[in-house]
């Protein structure tokens, strides 16, 4: 099962809350929604109903999937809700408790979760990638211990000045090739990258 990353981020690296003013106001962030002014339905809207489509499971940390799993049973009927609502989904956590889990959801404890999660990876190849969403935290720590096979950014032409990112800070090198790259009418660039051999 491989992991796929799909991430709205900033030119200058910031995915902290690209869908509302009050989704993640940490750290005195004050730019929730920033990407509504760059979303098309065809380009940015395709690519991800793409890696939902071709996803078996979804994998997210705390904050991103309470975000999530308040918004989408709500919107049951349409095409995507509806493969978004049906699907697995895990959660790297440990402080859900387990009455808390709705969603079709399963909780990961935080100490266990990359044992976990290789453990995923390695498993069953026909069902569908794990597609992860958001959840910064948890995807620098994929992408620090090399267990990103994909990586789709949705880069959006504006600079944030500040916030949470998705890349490791531990000085390490990681090499990736350019896959495919499309731009959107409204200046947003859908990149895929993938790991190269040296990785």
């Amino acid at each position: 099962m491989r992991i796929v990353v799909t991430e709205f981020i900033s030119l200058d690296g910031v995915v902290q809350a690209p869908g509302g003013p009050q989704e993640d106001t940490e750290g005195g962030f004050a730019h929730g929604g920033w990407t509504h002014a760059y979303f098309d339905p065809e380009t940015v809207g395709g690519a991800f109903d793409e890696a939902v489509t071709g996803a078996g499971a979804l994998l997210f940390g705390r904050r991103t999937w309470r975000t999530m799993a308040g918004a989408w049973p709500e919107r049951a009927g349409d095409p995507f809700a509806d493969r978004m609502n049906a699907l697995p989904k895990y959660v790297v956590s440990d402080t859900l408790g387990d009455e808390e889990l709705t969603w079709n959801t399963t909780r990961i404890p935080g100490e266990e979760a990359l044992a976990h999660i290789r453990k995923l990876r390695d498993g069953a190849a026909d069902g569908g990638h794990l597609l992860v969403m958001g959840s910064p935290t948890l995807v620098r720590a994929l992408l620090g211990e090399g267990l990103v096979d994909e990586l789709r950014l949705m880069i959006m032409p504006v600079i944030l000045g500040g916030g949470k990112t998705i890349f490791p800070g531990d000085g390490g090198l990681h090499t990736l090739e350019l896959v495919s790259s499309v731009t959107s009418g409204t200046g947003v660039h859908v990149s895929t990258y993938r790991p190269t051999a040296a990785e």
